[in-house]
């Protein structure tokens, strides 16, 4: 594994008081929904509205000066919007390359931090290509929005927070999509909660993370279908490798659940929640969670909260 727990530490003092420490809340409502006690780890009131934050600070910080050209990546939204603050903070231009399809509320973010958006199409290929322009004209350095160990010790610093804060928990659960936030949070938990168990939350339109656990090797997203707009990549070698030796499993949801879950969080949290983030909460309701013995705490990390709602039906 080519990030440890030391990683994370140093990611987390490394970013302290760049990035904010965000709230657990908690419901008795929910709890009795669950039939668990849940602490929701609220990353939907991280700077940017997203936990992404972490990664593209601790990276930025860690590159300094050899990011003196600025900063690229691609990205639908959250990355997006983390990379652009991230460089504005650091006095460095940020150049971002997002998709035709990008949520309006997540392009307006990353326009409100001075970034430069160039337009691609849907697809990969599209925004690797795009990418490669963008640093070839520009000189500036790549930062993955998850194949990067930097962004993945960074993401690690929200579980650190919550445990630290909680204390002992049964089980820890986060979305999943390229995986830089699941893989972060499974080395951090496994060195402080050893016992504790790891799952992932996925939408069924967009399950290539379950599949590739399930397949024990990595298969690759094709034509994906979901209002979770922040979960619709594959995962990479380094994330496959740390989800494979670490996760129980992942759980599956339907866009319905996920709805239901966005209006439990509005009602009982009093907090606004993209599809994306309320993946965790919708998993620990389904049939298949609950059928789960000997949990009876769990951390979920809610990992956004840019909701537009004119991406939803």
């Amino acid at each position: 594994m080519s990030v440890d727990f030391d990683d994370v530490r140093a990611a987390a003092a490394r970013i302290e008081g760049i990035v904010a420490h965000t709230p657990i809340l908690t419901s008795l409502a929910l709890d009795s929904l669950a039939g668990r006690r849940l602490f929701f780890k609220c990353e939907n009131l991280q700077h940017v509205g997203a936990f992404k934050f972490r990664g593209a600070s601790n990276a930025l910080a860690i590159l300094g000066d050899q990011a003196k050209d600025g900063i690229c990546t691609h990205s639908s939204g959250n990355h997006a919007q983390a990379v652009a603050l991230a460089a504005k903070q650091r006095g460095v231009p940020a150049y971002i390359v997002m998709p035709s399809t990008a949520p309006r509320v997540k392009v307006d973010g990353v326009r409100s931090h001075g970034a430069e958006i160039t337009f691609c199409e849907p697809t990969l290929e599209a925004r690797e290509t795009t990418a490669a322009a963008v640093m070839e004209r520009t000189g500036a350095t790549f930062v993955h929005p998850f194949d990067d160990e930097r962004v993945i010790a960074g993401q690690g610093t929200a579980a650190l927070e919550m445990i630290n804060e909680t204390g002992p928990l049964d089980a820890v659960i986060t979305p999943v999509g390229g995986g830089g936030l699941l893989s972060g949070t499974c080395i951090t938990t496994r060195k402080l909660l050893p016992k504790a168990r790891l799952f992932g939350a996925e939408p069924k339109g967009a399950d290539d993370a379950a599949r590739s656990l399930i397949a024990g090797e990595l298969i690759p997203q094709t034509d994906p279908n979901t209002i979770c707009d922040g979960l619709l990549t594959s995962l990479c070698e380094l994330t496959f490798g740390i989800l494979k030796e670490n996760l129980e499993s992942i759980i599956t949801v339907s866009d319905e659940d996920v709805l239901a879950a966005m209006k439990l969080l509005q009602e009982h949290l009093d907090i606004i929640v993209e599809p994306s983030g309320a993946t965790v909460l919708a998993a620990v309701l389904t049939e298949e969670f609950r059928a789960l013995k000997d949990i009876d705490s769990i951390g979920l990390v809610i990992s956004g909260g840019n909701l537009d709602p004119e991406m939803l039906p």
